[in-house]
């Protein structure tokens, strides 16, 4: 007798949101039918304008060097980079398995988000830079908005504290800072479990180990 009871109640549960679900649909065709030609005329060069604005867009960003993961040579590259682009992700790095990790998924990242321009730097090499920016653990991210550092990733702290952390992780991280515009499945899931790995140690920038 309970069964059955949940069983209906289910039943209206279903049936209430189909209707919704027709109803929206129903006022979306209504709508349509209420426009004449020179309304659809002008929706479809709205629309028009706005694909010759985003593909304007994003020639401009790929001539900027966006879509890539490339390293920047020296420190007065470092600012004509910020300068040109509005958001930037800039990658202190060493030689080391922490920062060759972080690599690893920036090289994706930079793929899948052409509004950000992804870049790494020598720490060791960019000593002024390095020291004015306050790097000292070694991978730092500076995440660069209109020309200013607004955050940092320092290590893997942030990121579980290991180096098995996803590529959807760091992304989350990134779009929290909003560096990156995402829109992801795993981050209206915020306490997924995280499957057991092992820690490591990530390196000062004053230290010569690694």
């Amino acid at each position: 007798m309970e069964n059955s009871a949940v069983k209906e109640i289910l039943e209206r549960q279903v049936v209430a949101v189909a209707k919704a679900v027709e109803d929206k649909i129903d006022e979306e065709i209504a709508a349509l039918d209420r426009l004449d030609s020179d309304d659809l005329e002008a929706l479809r060069e709205r629309r028009l304008q706005q694909m010759k604005k985003i593909a304007e867009k994003r020639s401009r960003w790929v001539a900027l060097g966006h879509g890539e993961y490339s390293e920047i040579p020296n420190e007065k590259d470092f600012f004509s980079v910020v300068k040109a682009s509005e958001r930037v992700i800039c990658h202190f790095y060493r030689e080391n398995w922490p920062c060759k990790v972080m690599d690893k998924h920036l090289a994706i990242l930079a793929k899948q988000h052409i509004e950000t321009r992804f870049v790494k730097i020598n720490a060791e090499k960019s000593l002024y830079l390095s020291e004015k920016l306050r790097i000292v653990v070694l991978p730092t991210l500076a995440l660069v908005k209109n020309a200013k550092v607004e955050d940092y990733v320092v290590g893997f702290d942030e990121l579980g504290g290991t180096d098995e952390f996803s590529t959807e992780e760091l992304e989350e991280r990134l779009a929290k800072a909003e560096v990156i515009t995402y829109e992801g499945e795993s981050s209206r899931n915020p306490f997924k479990s995280k499957a057991p790995s092992r820690s490591v140690r990530q390196s000062s920038y004053s230290s010569d180990s690694d």
